[in-house]
């Protein structure tokens, strides 16, 4: 009798489930929709996108093509592999399609974060973002700045075995708080540098806000690092010292844009974070791949040495020194491409919009998944090597041969693309160049970012060798990190 009840109440259970599954795609199939699964109420898909990464959204595109919807990150969602549909999306937030990150990035970055805001919010915040971070404040201020830190960050290597991954991690956070605050040491960068890395945790979860959850401990930690602020901005105030950092600039009369508190906060922690992920990952992964590219590390490191040989020993990498590095900007954006750092940007729906042909909601996001770009053998020649020298505006001549090669077998929608390709000076320039995001929301500190990692790669690859210790496992969805660190032996170069 009891073996009878317990079968009797799982088979109600699995009726229960199947009719809530069923009833949540209903009540999203409307006309005009594209296809696709929505998966459970609230959760939907999430979780089969976060483990599955690439494969969850390959096999959605073999079933229903590359413009599908889903419900992932809280929220219906309509996914976009087609890279002139990206490229329309990115290009056109005037039209109703604004930035759209999920809530809980948006509830732990700030309702201020350039990410949120739109229309002449948008042009403020980017404005201030850009007078911070732009080309003339790294040539005039950040760049000795990073100098300074990254010799001190790297000093004492030698004879080590460290977790790369922990050190670029610590490198990406604690250079963007001496820039913004000119903290460097004592209780204060201790407490920043605890809450920031809780802060993190959240910013990629469901909104869910009960103990325990990665969503609840990153509010909590955003609104220690506000408190945090709140009195650094205070006493900074109180006491009419201005300091030459990011957070000095922004409470001077030299800056035009005059932000409130709760701007100029949510704009620090911007900096904080836009990037912690990019500048850490890409610094690590450029580790891992000089380290199986001898030949590739050769060259970058010649650049460096040729660089440093001008210059007196204590001489900081300068403005002109910088722009001097183009291998070592060829092989940043190598690392991105094929490590992909980025899988993709989000954007929202404004009002019911005809895109590709269908018709998406008012307040659906539309996920510009581009991470598949980056391995399309069409534009890149064999995608899965690592390969920096494609970057170079010299190595045209080699992209031109193998498109002639792939002529026959084009499509027409490819020829287009390719045709548009060829006609720009070098890959970062062609119109699929998505690293970066693109349009209006294209990074404001895309610049800063590679002078970062450029600055320690010179000290790294000038100073040291190395060699991977005990293997590193790597998982690249959605974020690249090795869950096990990434241990590398260090002896002198």
């Amino acid at each position: 009798m009891a073996l009878a009840i317990v079968i009797l109440a799982l088979f109600l259970l699995l009726c229960f489930c199947a009719a809530l599954f069923q009833w949540n795609e209903v009540r999203y199939r409307k006309n005009g929709l594209p296809p696709g699964t929505m998966g459970w109420p609230v959760f939907g898909e999430t979780s089969e996108f976060l483990k599955q990464g690439p494969n969850f959204m390959n096999s959605k595109r073999a079933r229903y093509g590359s413009f599908f919807k889903s419900h992932i990150l809280g929220s219906p969602t309509v996914i976009s592999m087609d890279p002139e549909v990206n490229r329309y999306i990115l290009m056109n937030e005037s039209k109703g399609l604004v930035a759209g990150y999920p809530q809980s990035m948006l509830d732990i970055l700030g309702t201020c974060n350039i990410a949120a805001v739109h229309g002449d919010a948008h042009k403020l915040m980017r404005g201030a973002l850009l007078a911070i971070v732009g080309p003339t404040m790294i040539k005039d201020r950040l760049l000795l700045q990073v100098d300074e830190f990254m010799r001190s960050h790297l000093r004492n290597w030698d004879s080590q075995i460290i977790d790369i991954q922990e050190k670029t991690k610590q490198m990406a956070f604690w250079t963007s708080l001496k820039q913004t605050t000119s903290i460097v040491s004592g209780p204060l960068w201790e407490s920043f540098t605890i809450e920031f890395f809780k802060l993190v945790l959240g910013t990629f979860s469901l909104p869910i806000d009960l103990p325990g959850t990665n969503y609840r401990i990153g509010v909590q930690a955003r609104n220690n690092i506000v408190k945090l602020l709140k009195k650094l901005i205070s006493e900074r105030v109180n006491s009419k010292i201005q300091k030459d950092d990011m957070l000095g600039y922004l409470l001077s009369e030299e800056n035009k844009y005059k932000l409130n508190e709760e701007q100029i906060i949510d704009q620090i922690i911007t900096v904080f974070y836009s990037g912690y992920e990019t500048v850490s990952t890409t610094s690590m992964m450029a580790v891992k791949f000089l380290h199986d590219h001898p030949k590739v590390l050769q060259q970058l490191r010649e650049e460096h040495i040729a660089l440093r040989e001008k210059k007196n020993p204590e001489d900081p990498i300068d403005w002109d020194d910088f722009k001097a590095m183009d291998f070592t900007r060829a092989v940043i954006f190598e690392t991105s491409r094929l490590a992909t750092v980025v899988n993709g940007v989000l954007r929202k729906t404004t009002k019911d919009l005809e895109v590709n042909g269908f018709l998406i909601p008012k307040g659906w996001r539309i996920y510009v998944y581009t991470r598949e770009i980056n391995y399309d053998p069409f534009l890149y020649s064999e995608p899965f090597t690592f390969n920096p020298w494609r970057w170079l505006v010299g190595f045209s001549l080699s992209r031109l041969t193998f498109f002639l090669s792939l002529y026959p077998l084009l499509k027409n929608d490819h020829f287009a693309l390719l045709l548009s390709f060829f006609q720009d000076k070098n890959l970062e320039s062609h119109n699929y160049f998505f690293l970066f995001g693109g349009g209006t929301r294209l990074c404001p500190g895309k610049e800063l970012g590679i002078a970062e990692v450029s600055t320690f790669l010179h000290y790294f690859v000038t100073k040291y060798r190395w060699e991977e210790v005990g293997g590193c496992k790597l998982l690249k969805f959605p974020r690249v990190k090795a869950p096990n660190g990434f241990h590398i032996r260090v002896s002198s170069y």
